[in-house]
């Protein structure tokens, strides 16, 4: 990691993060999204819990490579301004080691191999915090933001749609891929009719994007990676 990691309480982190877990709504878009910007991960921040060890990130200037063992933690950066209206996004991900099939809408014990976040936020919101990378438990915590979490890991089928349980109704996950092993997948998801759906209301800002992979409840082993994510 480029940064210095950003110590908290679990407690503290999961009463703002919520569920780091996933179900998908618009992910049945299969042509490749045009007009793409590119959204690199050098200089992302980490984001590292109290008494847990922290999953290890390798962040290249278009891919992720990580290990979970028995750990837990997020890292994540801002979206550049120019792409902040976007309403869809793709990437590439794969898996070839996983923890367990777990319940990624109970409160603990929902470990996954990988859960992508799009933070939304209100346009005066976003237009404040400008370029600056704000703090992630700040977004999490926000009343008016939302996030759709994106996921491959836990017990549900792909489509589900799950309530976080820790974002107070501010957070959705939705599942692209159960739990299990996979070479590389494409994914293109509807941020905008998956927001709406999932919250009943129009997208906002997008401010933030961040990444985990946790296996401290299980006890497991994630490898995984992530690459050419971009957004239109």
């Amino acid at each position: 990691m480029q940064n210095a990691p950003r110590i908290l309480s679990r407690r503290t982190v999961l009463a703002a993060i919520a569920g780091i877990g996933g179900a998908s709504l618009g992910f049945g878009l299969s042509s490749p999204v045009s007009a793409a910007t590119p959204i690199g991960f050098s200089g992302w921040q980490s984001w590292t819990f109290r008494g847990i060890d922290p999953t290890a990130y390798s962040l290249g200037s278009s891919s992720i490579s990580l290990t979970a063992n028995g750990s837990s933690s997020v890292v994540y950066g801002v979206v550049p301004t120019n792409a902040r209206v976007a309403t869809q996004a793709s990437w590439q991900w794969r898996v070839d080691q996983s923890v367990v099939p777990t319940s990624l809408a109970s409160r603990g014990g929902d470990d996954r191999a990988l859960a992508l976040y799009f933070v939304f936020v209100d346009a005066n919101t976003a237009a404040r915090f400008g370029d600056r990378t704000p703090s992630l438990q700040r977004l999490l915590g926000m009343r008016g933001g939302r996030t759709l979490i994106y996921v491959w890991g836990g017990n549900a089928q792909r489509g589900s749609i799950l309530d976080s349980p820790y974002l107070r109704g501010r957070g959705r996950t939705i599942v692209l891929q159960p739990a299990g092993t996979g070479d590389w997948t494409n994914e293109t998801v509807d941020l905008a009719g998956d927001h709406q759906r999932a919250f009943g209301r129009a997208k906002e800002t997008l401010l933030a994007i961040g990444l985990s992979s946790d296996s401290d409840d299980t006890n497991g082993v994630n490898q995984a990676a992530l690459r050419s994510l971009s957004l239109a």
